[in-house]
């Protein structure tokens, strides 16, 4: 974090002097909250405090990959100098992303690696993530992980971070734990998530479940009420990613056990710094720590921030000390005597 930001002032520079250009923005969906509460406010304040003449158009593809290329191609028409985009298909938006090049418009690939000739890229190390969903799993679920079985619910296959995610999972739990049932998300929706977690608990039996691998909060919203449903008691440990504040509260109450926060402010500052840089016609090596390569292209500057495992025990010291939620945005007064339990007092 402390190199992508410190070369925001070397590439980025204050965009007085240096005239305004338009940056387009395309995210994936609303199914996840961070994306419209999260990730695109920060990206707009930061866009705007590195070049106050610059303009921010956006557009949310909802979970469309075919919405996402036209709205891509819109932004292309319009004379956009650069773009951000997280892809709803990282594959499918391959020959948009060609188009762009051929039309000299850079593209940031945002959170997810996106294919075909993007200037750089910046996200979270997804196999981290999963080691941190894996090895906290395992810590809550105790001595039952050598005799139990879990259920994995991974993300979205038309996501690579699903299979990141999943890869860095599995190089902790394979042999530690059995997995009874394994299933993608599609959409990453709640809903599907739900139905998945009720068909694992009609295979495996309801008391046969000891652990859930959620991939993300969203997921876990589904496989919790899936266990609610299906009166589960006690519920069993489960993970979560994002730190929605739904997802928190739920961790406070002990109905989720853990969840991975990702500085948001850190990547939207990232992609930001590196979209101002691009669309002035500078290098982004500066703001870059590390390299990925893709199907398609080799080589691509990146950045790849750190992801923090978030338990009711260190609420406090990350999404609190972080400025994420106050204590009181958290505490609602039913969950007051959980908080007060748990430390969290205003």
């Amino acid at each position: 974090m402390a190199v992508s930001l410190a070369g925001c002032g070397d590439n980025g520079g204050s965009g007085a002097s240096d005239g305004g250009f338009t940056v387009g923005l395309l995210l994936p969906s609303r199914a996840v909250p961070r994306w419209e509460h999260s990730d695109k406010p920060l990206i707009e304040k930061r866009v705007k405090e590195l070049c106050p003449d610059c303009r921010l158009e956006y557009a949310n593809a909802e979970n469309d990959a075919a919405n996402q290329r036209q709205q891509m191609n819109s932004m292309i028409t319009k004379g956009v100098e650069v773009l951000i985009v997280d892809a709803a298909d990282t594959k499918a938006l391959r020959s948009s992303i060609q188009d762009a090049r051929d039309e000299g418009v850079p593209v940031v690939s945002y959170d997810r690696l996106a294919e075909g000739p993007i200037s750089s890229f910046v996200s979270f190390d997804g196999a981290q993530v999963g080691r941190l969903q894996g090895e906290a799993l395992l810590r809550a679920m105790g001595d039952k992980a050598k005799e139990g079985q879990i259920v994995m619910l991974n993300g979205d296959p038309a996501s690579p971070n699903a299979a990141w995610y999943r890869d860095g999972a599995m190089s902790v739990l394979e042999n530690k734990v059995k997995i009874g049932k394994s299933y993608t998300t599609l959409g990453w929706r709640a809903e599907n998530a739900h139905d998945n977690m009720s068909a694992a608990i009609s295979a495996l039996g309801p008391q046969r479940i000891d652990g859930v691998l959620a991939a993300n909060d969203t997921i876990a919203t589904g496989v919790i009420s899936a266990l609610k449903s299906a009166r589960v008691t006690p519920l069993p440990p489960v993970t979560g990613q994002d730190a929605d504040l739904n997802a928190v509260r739920r961790i406070v109450k002990g109905e989720q056990y853990m969840t991975v926060y990702k500085p948001f402010t850190a990547e939207a500052d990232s992609a930001a710094a590196m979209a101002i840089a691009l669309g002035r016609g500078n290098d982004v090596g500066s703001l870059t720590t590390t390299t990925v390569d893709t199907p398609t292209d080799d080589d691509i500057p990146a950045v790849l921030l750190t992801p923090i495992a978030v338990t009711v025990d260190n609420i406090e010291q990350t999404l609190v000390k972080d400025g994420v939620y106050t204590i009181d945005e958290i505490c609602t007064p039913k969950l007051r005597p959980a908080c007060d339990e748990a430390g969290l007092t205003p």
